[in-house]
């Protein structure tokens, strides 16, 4: 029969006791396992400085993982965005460095996130494009309010924001640094390191140019 100890507690709970374990001194220290632990991450890190000091290094972008280093060095190393991958917004500019928005508002008006602020310009008297589009005297994106949807893109009528950077929002320290304004929206450039856009647009006074109204004038 077991040798059971006296009940104890309301509910009279018995109990049978259970011999301790013999283990030695090291084991007890956990001296051993410690330097095995440490033994496999030296190991690792001599095999690593050795990979990059001469090169040895696999690519975790283009090669597949194997022994040795796997993980990518951000900022240093990146990961390639795929083609159609939505980046930080840009506006295309026109051949004269001028944005191609017309501060139609259908960018701000079609963004579910409400994070696009326009604010409308006319041009001066005696401009042909006076009375026929206007300008963006303040074109602002909260770039920590969009959802990358993609609608402003969609909206814009002249292909005049753009979201092809291949880039995303740098980690800043402040939400003031996330508030692109024109200037900083238009100084990104394309996958393709140019500001303009494939797109062909005949401006007014162009011989290609429709016109501003039926008799083409």
């Amino acid at each position: 029969m077991k040798n059971e100890t006296a009940p104890l507690g309301p509910k009279k709970v018995t109990g049978v006791p259970v011999a301790r374990p013999q283990r030695s001194a090291s084991v007890q220290t956990y001296i051993p396992e410690v330097v095995k632990g440490l033994g496999i991450t030296m190991k690792h890190f001599f095999q690593n400085t050795k990979e990059m000091a001469f090169g040895q290094r696999n690519d975790p972008v283009l090669e597949g993982i194997e022994d040795g280093i796997n993980t990518v060095s951000y900022p240093e190393q990146k990961r390639p965005y795929p083609a159609r991958s939505r980046g930080v917004h840009r506006l295309t500019q026109r051949e004269d460095g001028s944005p191609r928005c017309v501060a139609c508002l259908c960018c701000s008006t079609a963004c579910p996130a409400q994070c696009i602020h326009i604010e409308a310009g006319e041009y001066p008297v005696g401009d042909p494009r006076r009375g026929y589009e206007r300008f963006p005297q303040r074109f602002v994106i909260d770039e920590l309010r969009c959802i990358f949807c993609g609608f402003c893109v969609e909206a814009c009528p002249c292909d005049a924001i753009r979201m092809d950077t291949g880039v995303h929002a740098a980690p800043y320290d402040s939400r003031e640094q996330f508030i692109f304004e024109k200037d900083v929206l238009m100084g990104f450039p394309g996958r393709d390191g140019s500001h303009l856009t494939a797109n062909p647009r005949h401006e007014p006074g162009e011989g290609s140019h429709p016109g501003l109204d039926r008799e083409k004038h």
